[in-house]
């Protein structure tokens, strides 16, 4: 059977309990997770690389293997495999197995640039953003935080191609933010993932059926973002 956001509507929440579990053993949070971007938040899933003990010294090492990786633990797995949106329980758990069974510390990314792009801001931003535009009731999708102090806006696809243009629109042209938009061809570490061994990346607000289907657009968030980055976050 299935696993699709029509018929979680139907059930009335995300509770994925069909399909078999992998070698005997029960899902795990990350497991639940994987299947729910796939299922209900329409969204792909590309597994990624982790943090491995390093060999022959301390510390630790990118799992890809390469001792000069440029984003350790946070890139796709060399022989990844995106499970796309829409895919069947049992064959996104099965994709999502093998991937952990070849790399046990392997990561899930969200695939930018399709469902949505990113925003990305420093987290002072983002938490001072949420309460005023919610007092905006500015619309706003899903936001999540990495442990290195990134805050991810999920925004409608597209928004990161136009993004000098539409700040430019907003009167912020020439003037350097800390605010970046990430496009197709782009990855974000999936929450619970850990991030680089920094920790797990969380959700500063979760996704649902709504906001996940249809990501803002709106100039007002833009605008909030970029004014805020000037004033709490200005670039180096």
């Amino acid at each position: 059977m299935g696993f699709t956001i029509g018929g979680m509507r139907e059930r009335g929440g995300p509770r994925p309990t069909t399909g078999r579990v992998r070698r005997g053993q029960g899902r795990s949070p990350m497991d639940t997770a994987v299947a729910e971007y796939v299922g209900l938040w329409g969204w792909d899933v590309t597994p990624g690389a982790g943090l491995r003990p390093a060999a022959g010294r301390r510390g630790t090492e990118c799992s890809c293997g390469h001792a000069d990786c440029s984003r350790p633990g946070t890139h796709p797995l060399p022989r990844g495999r995106t499970i796309p949106a829409g895919s069947p329980l049992d064959r996104a758990l099965d994709i999502w197995a093998d991937a952990r069974a070849e790399t046990p510390s392997a990561t899930a990314l969200l695939s930018t640039g399709v469902a949505f792009d990113v925003l990305e801001v420093p987290e002072s931003v983002a938490r001072a953003a949420l309460p005023r535009l919610d007092r905006l009731a500015v619309p706003l999708g899903p936001v999540a935080l990495a442990p290195d102090g990134r805050a991810w806006f999920f925004v409608a696809p597209g928004i990161a191609a136009e993004l000098p243009s539409l700040l430019d629109r907003l009167g912020w042209s020439g003037i350097r933010l800390r605010l970046r938009g990430l496009g197709a061809g782009r990855h974000i570490a999936a929450p619970p993932s850990d991030f680089a061994g920094l920790g797990a990346v969380g959700w500063l607000r979760p996704p649902d059926l709504e906001t996940a289907a249809t990501p803002p657009s709106g100039d007002s968030l833009l605008g909030a973002l970029a004014s805020l980055c000037h004033r709490l976050a200005p670039a180096d």
